[in-house]
């Protein structure tokens, strides 16, 4: 038993690494302009440790299954192509990677898919890392969970958050968006939504103006951000501004949503933070209506 669960490692650690990730998503988008949470999986996970691992290719059965997955919109299946749990003692791991399937762009599907295998796999990595330490250092307690949601699913669009919730008395959890367009087979940045780089101050300045008015009608609601007449201890910590590429999603209802991590603009019980951004905010910015209404 013990052999098989190492050889079954070393698969997971196998996976072969793309020259470069991101170069037919940055082809693409080029061609078109226009965190603390419950682990109750850990119920379920044995005691020294288990590993799971799917594979598109494994095996006969396996294809039949994808084939019954649910399809999202017309055409896009999203299903995990791999797992991995370990519980050790006071340390325990949960992966589920995403795959996606029928987007109409082989090599974009691919690219995709690849990304996600890639950076669970440097995620494993860290993780066990972070374990060899923590035991150098006397022990301790170490979970990280990380998993998947379908945020966005209509006729055009598809995304997919991808979270990371990782714990050591306390919990910090991150997550990421692809915003994938269906129909025309494309990952949507936030730049390309705009004509310009204006977009980043209009944007930033709305948000801004979001949590002053949250926390004047909710005091149990903080962010940090300036505010007029108070004075902060740490005024370098202060939200100035979104990034170029900030991690954002367009919701079912064509709306732009900023997403920040936990600990990035607010303290840890606020959690992972999104700011729906006012469509005529923003209006004289866009490309066009295609995507934001």
């Amino acid at each position: 038993m013990h052999d098989k669960l190492n050889r079954m490692k070393e698969q997971y650690e196998s996976t072969p690494i793309p020259d470069e990730l991101s170069s037919v998503v940055n082809k693409t988008i080029a061609a078109r302009r226009t965190k603390n949470r419950a682990l109750p999986w850990l119920a379920g996970v044995a005691a020294a440790c288990a590993l799971l691992f799917a594979g598109v290719n494994a095996s006969p059965a396996f294809a039949k299954a994808m084939s019954d997955v649910p399809v999202l919109g017309e055409i896009v299946k999203v299903m995990t192509i791999r797992e991995y749990a370990e519980q050790d003692g006071s340390t325990e791991v949960h992966i589920e990677t995403p795959g996606i399937a029928n987007l109409g762009n082989p090599e974009l599907e691919q690219t995709l898919n690849n990304k996600y295998l890639e950076e669970n796999k440097k995620l494993y990595a860290n993780f066990k890392d972070e374990v060899a330490q923590l035991n150098h250092e006397g022990g301790g307690h170490l979970s990280l969970d990380s998993g998947y949601e379908v945020v966005t699913d209509n006729e055009q669009l598809l995304t997919l958050s991808r979270y990371v919730v990782e714990s050591a008395g306390g919990s910090a959890e991150s997550r990421q968006y692809d915003t994938i367009d269906k129909i025309n087979h494309l990952v949507i940045t936030l730049p390309s939504l705009f004509k310009d780089d204006t977009y980043i101050q209009v944007i930033s300045d709305n948000i801004k103006e979001q949590m002053r008015r949250q926390m004047q009608d909710n005091p149990e609601i903080t962010y940090w951000v300036e505010q007029p007449g108070v004075e902060s201890d740490v005024p370098e910590d202060q939200f100035q501004s979104i990034a170029k590429d900030h991690n954002f999603y367009i919701d079912n209802n064509g709306k732009l949503v900023i997403s920040f991590n936990e600990y990035d603009v607010a303290p840890g019980y606020m959690g992972v933070v999104e700011f729906t951004i006012p469509t005529e905010a923003i209006a004289d910015q866009l490309v066009s209506n295609e995507y934001i209404r």
